[in-house]
């Protein structure tokens, strides 16, 4: 693999090579985190697991530690919750979307340092730290309203002196497996809904982001100790992949929502549909954007940076694939190369910086690879396709131009990789964005109304998400997130997302102190 030297990057586009600032222990002090941490919650804090450390991935400093779960403390945890879900279901709820406007209110207190940790310890841009931080606000302010419109419906009985409804009951203990790339609002989407639903959640974060996991849990349980509730409400259980599993294969997990990738998410189904559990899954995306020779290409050309470069290329709907109308295509990727070459890459914390680093070693030699296999498969690298030789996990934002079907395009790459194929009619377009596994997002750039309804109708794109003159990421949390296929098929944040949450019951009463039976059935 090529690296490219420091000094070669500052004259070719100002990299960042400020020391990364000494807010490590104001940070974590801010949060009430210290060098050592306990990673068990469930009205108590403790842990009988391994001590993992959390790196900087911008540095390869050592933020701080974590005790994990053991078996054991999963064990005790998951029997304070489901003690504490017979306490929370029976409030009513408003007023449990009172404890979570609490939860609200105590999260915007402390967004500047919780937006730093993300930044520190996950590696995403100081912006997104906080917006990320933002996300989970927003979805509480919106659980909030939420929790005095879980409604049912009345259903017309066909029988005389009867009525029939839908009504909508907690379903009991939610398991949330959150991932490193989101470690705050993944967790936020699920916990703020579950919990104005009338359910308890146990979470287990990702290991390499377990500060973050430490000092959200911290939040939250000041503000059910405050109000003399359970903090098993809010319950967390540190660890790794075992940890994982057990919650896959416990029956008093009712609901687990997973976040990673799909290899491992099609073990978790088959592992919850083993004990007909219920599960949530959002895995990987391999996004595309279309843009189409009438496109506003400042508009495409800002948007496919943003898509494609936010992150680091670490977002499940980070933009990598990038189809391009023949007519407009040159002209394209020349715009985009020079948007490309004025990156500022660095410290995530330095203002200015849109690039920080990729989290992992193991996410660089995934980067490494993946250029690899672009070579290997007729593809040429039209910019970057470097590890920079630097401290840290840094690498270059990539443009390649390679066939639609190369078996490297097909396979999604948590890094900015971002793979460009020309297309002449936008039918082979739409079927190259639909003919990978992953049904995530997808974004089509165009101004005429008639493709953008054959974009989003019946034979237009298959992915979750369906966007129009905007990126692949992004998305708000109004609407309903989630993907098909290999995406996993859940969905999570807003719409009707929350009947995932909750047990859906059709009942009937007769008052008319008769017996008729439905279908007009006669046993006398």
């Amino acid at each position: 693999m090529i690296t490219r030297t420091l000094h070669t990057l500052q004259k070719a586009r100002g990299f960042s090579t400020s020391t990364i600032p000494r807010t490590t222990s104001v940070t974590l002090k801010a949060l009430g985190l210290d060098s050592y941490n306990l990673g068990v919650y469930n009205g108590k804090w403790g842990g009988n697991g391994d001590v993992v450390e959390s790196v900087n991935p911008a540095s390869g400093d050592v933020i701080g530690a974590v005790q994990q779960a053991s078996a054991s403390d999963l064990n005790d945890t998951l029997d304070q919750a489901a003690k504490a879900a017979k306490v929370w279901r029976e409030i009513p709820a408003p007023k449990r979307g009172e404890i979570v406007r609490q939860m609200r209110n105590a999260l915007f207190s402390k967004i500047e340092p919780l937006g730093k940790l993300v930044s520190l310890e996950m590696g995403k841009i100081l912006p997104e730290g906080i917006g990320e931080v933002q996300e989970y606000i927003d979805i509480a302010d919106y659980a909030v309203g939420l929790s005095r419109m879980l409604n049912g419906k009345v259903v017309p009985s066909e029988r005389p002196g009867h009525m029939m409804m839908e009504v909508w009951n907690p379903l009991g203990v939610v398991g949330i497996v959150s991932a490193f790339n989101f470690p705050v609002a993944v967790y936020g989407w699920n916990s703020a809904i579950s919990l104005v639903c009338g359910n308890p959640v146990v979470w287990k974060g990702a290991p390499s982001t377990s500060l973050t996991s430490v000092a959200v849990t911290k939040i939250l349980a000041e503000v059910l100790e405050t109000n003399g509730l359970p903090g098993a409400i809010c319950s967390l259980a540190s660890g790794g992949a075992e940890i994982g599993h057990s919650m896959a294969k416990d029956k008093r997990i009712n609901l687990l929502s997973f976040t990673g990738s799909t290899n491992v998410g099609r073990k978790v189904a088959l592992t919850v549909q083993e004990r007909f559990g219920k599960c949530l899954l959002e895995l990987g995306g391999n996004n595309a954007i279309i843009v189409h020779n009438d496109a506003d290409l400042d508009l495409a050309v800002r948007s496919t940076l943003f898509a494609a470069v936010g992150t680091a290329g670490q977002r499940c709907t980070t933009t990598r694939r990038l189809f391009l109308h023949e007519e407009i295509h040159d002209t394209f990727i020349e715009r985009l190369q020079k948007a490309y070459s004025q990156v500022k890459i660095g410290n995530p914390l330095e203002p200015g910086v849109l690039c920080g680093p990729l989290h992992t070693k193991q996410a660089v030699a995934a980067f490494e690879q993946g250029i690899s296999d672009v070579k290997a498969q007729g593809g040429k690298i039209l910019y970057g396709g470097s590890v920079l030789n630097i401290p840290g996990n840094f690498v270059e934002p990539t443009i390649t131009s390679i066939a639609h079907d190369a078996p490297v395009v097909h396979r999604e790459i948590f890094a900015p990789i971002l793979h460009t194929i020309k297309y002449s009619d936008i039918k082979d377009a739409v079927a190259w964005n639909n003919e990978v596994g992953q049904g995530l997002s997808s974004s089509l750039f165009t101004t005429d109304p008639e493709r953008i309804f054959r974009w989003i109708g019946p034979s237009g794109s298959d992915c979750g998400i369906v966007n129009v003159n905007i990126p692949t990421n992004g998305a708000e949390i109004g609407g309903a997130f989630g993907g098909e296929k290999e995406t996993g098929g859940g969905r999570e944040s807003g719409s009707t997302a929350w009947q995932q949450y909750m047990r859906r019951q059709t009942c009937t009463i007769n008052y008319s102190g008769m017996l008729p039976l439905a279908q007009g059935i006669k046993f006398e």
